[in-house]
């Protein structure tokens, strides 16, 4: 099974709206299909989507998946709004695909990709894991509900600053 751990990319903090509702700002909305474009040139394309239900992770999404060739379902997940990392991993444990793109918020997006992986990538940006930082897994199970901490291997990290 394969998890792609995102999160959104660079909201608005214009302070006009709830932070639920905030938007992605110019720089996040120029993020977002960059990582899209990388996870497809390097064929990590997943095959469901589950997102917390924010703006800025909705869009975030939208984004991304515009370079890809087929429509990947979406399940909005309010549980993924400013999850921990515990919440992450039940929510992760309902999830019905081989690959699976998560889409969250820190802290928790941080504390999740360290707390799932055996070995975390050499980056130094990886532990406090910036606006739409994103992880590729791979896990050696055959059902996410077989999903153990801890036992995830790295497949990919990437921040946009290097795309």
């Amino acid at each position: 099974m394969r998890l792609i751990l995102m999160r959104h990319a660079k909201s608005d903090w214009d302070g006009m709206c709830s932070d639920h509702e905030r938007p992605l700002s110019q720089r996040g909305k120029r993020a977002a299909p960059k990582i899209g474009t990388y996870l497809k040139e390097l064929g990590y394309i997943p095959e469901q989507a589950i997102i917390s239900d924010s703006t800025r992770t909705r869009e975030t999404n939208a984004l991304v998946a515009e370079a890809w060739p087929d429509v990947v379902p979406v399940r909005l997940e309010a549980k993924l709004y400013h999850a921990s990392a515990a919440m992450m991993f039940e929510v992760l444990k309902s999830a019905t695909a081989q690959t699976v793109l998560v889409v969250g918020h820190n802290p928790g997006i941080a504390a999740f990709a360290e707390a799932m992986v055996s070995q975390p990538p050499e980056h130094g940006r990886f532990f406090d894991y910036p606006t739409c930082a994103t992880t590729v897994v791979d896990f050696d199970i055959s059902d996410w509900r077989e999903l153990e901490i801890g036992t995830g291997q790295v497949l990919d990290f990437i921040i946009p600053r290097e795309l």
